[in-house]
């Protein structure tokens, strides 16, 4: 047999392509099991393709295939922790980039709330600075200087500062209530406004308003009220209450009957008996005319009475009696042995029966005998009309509710001496009466009636007495 075989090939060259052709298989093979298209269930490719290179081709394969399926997997370790780097750095960039969205929104509304700050900050200082500028001139009353007027106000009791300011802007006194009421909270007391009707001027600042209507000086609703000689308290509360001057009788008579006004006027301390007086200031109210305000304190009211008592009977000194050094009244009372409030008692008694000026210096010496001898001459008892119905004037004045079973502790008819306390308030005379009496033997007196000219009759003993009295009664 020749050496060429096979279309006259070589031996070699035939071995050689055989060779070639089964490398191209394997690489046709390798490329079809990585893209999956090689069929294992197939005929062989050849018969020269042995059952061991099967083999390993087959396992070449699966390896591709299991590596093929692990790059397509999320299963394996590195995949995960691959992933999850990646994750956690994408949350991260997320999260970055979120906080700079915040940190610029932040940023633009710092700048709006700025500009909206501001813009507040500015109003509020035009407003302000417009109504200090206002405020300011008014209180200045720099606005109110051309033709300024007076005006009549009032001023109502125990006012509000809200009530004040509105009086004045009505009134045009001031042009700005809320800056009154401000700056007077700050510089003043509301309770130093006065009640009251006050002719202002309205060119005035506020401090000299508040220092105006803070004076009852300048008030002119005054009611001058004329206190006579020998009323009593409840007399001279009513006769206050017809005047305006008092709203309250029964705080007034309380007033009088306490000890509100001891610290200020020490004579009022040598009162020992004010529990068994009906009012203890009586006697003490001293008689004048006086010029009060409408609607006053009754504090106050009784402050000028008992001012006008201490001025006349404890401070002035004068040349009462002939013979005597210039002295006050209260030295001249304490001189005579009795204590001064027992001589405002018997004052009191003598202001309330004397017809005339001289009248009283004989019923004044009747009064010292009966208390200095009444007792041996049977007369212990002063026996004075005047006291029967204390602290009212006669018997129609005691009210009904207690005319029935009203009686006096100061009637001198049930008990020897003085009564507790004065049962008016007299005046100088009278109290020089009973300092001073004339020097007589009397121990009784009477008088005719008003219309018979008051005649008093004097008697040293009880028949001449009873003659005078007879005489009285006819000519009734």
């Amino acid at each position: 047999m020749s050496d060429y075989s096979r279309n006259n090939l070589p031996e070699e060259s035939i071995e050689e392509t055989r060779r070639k052709k089964m490398e191209e298989f394997r690489r046709s093979a390798d490329r079809s099991a990585i893209r999956g298209e090689y069929d294992y269930s197939g005929d062989t490719p050849s018969a020269d393709y042995t059952s061991y290179e099967k083999h390993s081709a087959e396992e070449s394969s699966q390896r591709r295939r299991r590596r093929n399926r692990e790059i397509n997997s999320y299963s394996d370790s590195d995949t995960k922790k691959r992933i999850e780097r990646d994750s956690k750095k994408a949350l991260k960039q997320q999260k970055k980039e979120e906080k700079q969205i915040e940190k610029s929104k932040a940023k633009r509304n710092r700048r709006i709330f700025k500009v909206v700050w501001l813009s507040m900050i500015l109003i509020v200082a035009i407003v302000l600075s417009q109504f200090l500028l206002v405020g300011v001139n008014d209180l200045m009353a720099i606005n109110r200087e051309k033709n300024p007027t007076k005006v009549t106000i009032h001023i109502p009791a125990d006012p509000t500062m809200d009530q004040i300011a509105d009086i004045l802007y009505k009134s045009n006194v001031i042009t700005q209530p809320g800056f009154f009421k401000m700056y007077a909270n700050f510089t003043s007391d509301v309770n130093g406004f006065r009640q009251g009707d006050f002719e202002i001027e309205t060119d005035k600042d506020y401090e000299a308003i508040i220092n105006f209507l803070q004076s009852n000086v300048n008030r002119t609703d005054i009611a001058k009220v004329q206190i006579t000689e020998g009323m009593n308290t409840l007399e001279i509360a009513n006769t206050l209450h017809e005047a305006t001057v008092i709203s309250d009788i029964q705080e007034f008579l309380n007033l009088c009957n306490s000890d509100y006004f001891d610290k200020d006027f020490t004579f009022l301390q040598d009162i020992s008996n004010a529990g068994d007086r009906y009012y203890k200031l009586e006697g003490y109210l001293f008689p004048d005319t006086y010029d009060f305000y409408v609607g006053e304190d009754p504090k106050s009211v009784i402050s000028k009475f008992l001012n006008n008592y201490e001025n006349k009977i404890v401070l002035h000194k004068e040349k009462y009696f002939s013979n005597s050094k210039k002295s006050t009244l209260e030295d001249e009372a304490k001189s005579t042995g009795y204590t001064v409030d027992e001589i405002l008692t018997i004052a009191s008694i003598i202001q309330a029966e004397a017809a005339s000026r001289d009248d009283m210096y004989y019923i004044s010496s009747i009064l010292n005998n009966r208390l200095k001898y009444g007792s041996d001459k049977g007369v212990a008892m002063l026996n004075c009309d005047c006291t029967v119905y204390y602290p009212y004037r006669k018997a129609s004045d005691v009210p009904d509710s207690i005319k029935a079973t009203f009686h006096s502790t100061y009637n001198t008819h049930d008990f020897n001496g003085l009564p507790p306390g004065p049962i008016c308030n007299p005046g100088i005379e009278a109290i020089k009466a009973a300092i001073k009496p004339y020097e007589t033997e009397y121990l009784y007196f009477c008088h005719d009636s008003v219309d018979n000219g008051s005649t008093p009759y004097y008697s040293t003993n009880i028949y001449d007495h009873e003659y005078f009295l007879s005489i009285i009664s006819k000519d009734d």
